[in-house]
């Protein structure tokens, strides 16, 4: 019998494909594209055309004309879509955030100035009261300062029916209430907007990386509390994929995971789970820890932000959320 000899040498390498450039494109198992690219802005109801952010260094809260040019700019560079943010000024701010139900204020201002102008980019818009509360919650208190689940719908419902007559494209309930989406989808059908599409943020876990966004958008200073009682809580996963499938069932068209780098378990469970398109939301927090890193010498950023991105991707996201957008669709035409 003929003793098998191993081979002096593996038959298999892994690093063949690695060798060149070539054939590590020709190879690569997942591809970030402009495709994938959600670009997150901050915009603000004054006349100074930007302000800096400055947790956020290269983030800047821009006035209305500058939401414009911002959309021009994302069609320039075949962004698909924004996801606008509002800071407004206080004195508009009130315990029930009644700005956000107003048809005529900054928001719906800002959605039909870029549909007038860009009608080729998408607009989403959060859905929740934390930039209108002068509490800072994303929801109506009670007399016991605790988030009225039920009476904070019908103020979600309020703010999205706005959003949708000013022309968005998507509205996002971020607020995390329970039973939200059945009551903006029931909304939306009985008032003929039948064609606006409801990203949910349906895993929004209570985190420590949505600092920076506080102060971007004005509500860090006045924040009572925390937001641990609706927002959940980070050691929990199978939650997330029950979360999720509540969305679904009432109405969502699309899903959300946030924050994005630490919680892409959360992202591949969910993505793997439903046949539904997720989308994942690379936050302030996670904007900033990269900006601060690269300031420092100790991160090349280009490199982090394409890296980062195709986490994103590579744990079954169809599309991230982020600050990056810009930088990143520019790299990406390089």
């Amino acid at each position: 019998m003929t003793e098998l000899v191993p081979s002096r040498f593996p038959h298999t390498r892994m690093r063949r494909t690695r060798q060149a450039d070539w054939v590590r494109r020709l190879t690569r198992e997942t591809v970030l594209t402009k495709n994938d690219l959600i670009w997150a802005l901050i915009v603000h109801d004054g006349s100074e055309p930007k302000i800096p952010v400055a947790a956020m260094p290269g983030v800047n809260r821009l006035n209305l004309d500058q939401a414009v040019e911002a959309a021009k700019t994302a069609r320039e560079l075949s962004i698909p879509a924004l996801a606008l943010f509002p800071h407004i000024d206080p004195s508009r701010k009130d315990e029930l955030g009644t700005e956000a139900g107003n048809p005529d204020g900054f928001v719906p201002k800002v959605i039909r100035a870029i549909k007038t102008e860009v009608p080729e980019v998408g607009i989403l818009c959060d859905v929740a009261l934390d930039p209108f509360t002068s509490h800072g919650h994303d929801g109506v208190l009670n007399e016991r300062d605790e988030i009225d689940n039920d009476e904070t719908l019908k103020r979600l419902v309020e703010q999205s029916l706005v959003q949708a007559a000013a022309g968005v494209d998507v509205v996002a309930p971020s607020d995390m209430m329970d039973g939200r989406i059945t009551a903006i989808r029931q909304a939306l059908e009985d008032n003929d907007y039948t064609n606006t599409m409801i990203m949910s943020y349906s895993a929004k876990y209570a985190s420590a990386f949505y600092g920076p966004y506080r102060e971007a958008i004005g509500s860090a200073a006045a924040l009572k509390g925390d937001k641990k009682t609706y927002q959940m809580d980070f050691g929990n996963t199978d939650e997330a994929l029950r979360e999720t499938a509540l969305d679904i069932a009432e109405g969502a068209d699309m899903v959300m995971v946030k924050p994005g780098l630490p919680y892409l378990d959360i992202v591949q469970r969910v993505a793997s789970t439903f046949d539904v398109p997720t989308y994942v939301f690379q936050i302030s927090g996670e904007y900033a820890q990269i900006i601060a890193a690269s300031e420092k010498g100790w991160l090349d950023e280009n490199r982090a932000i394409i890296e980062t991105l195709s986490a994103f991707k590579r744990a079954g996201a169809d599309g991230i959320v982020t600050y990056f957008a810009e930088k990143a669709a520019r790299l990406l035409s390089d």
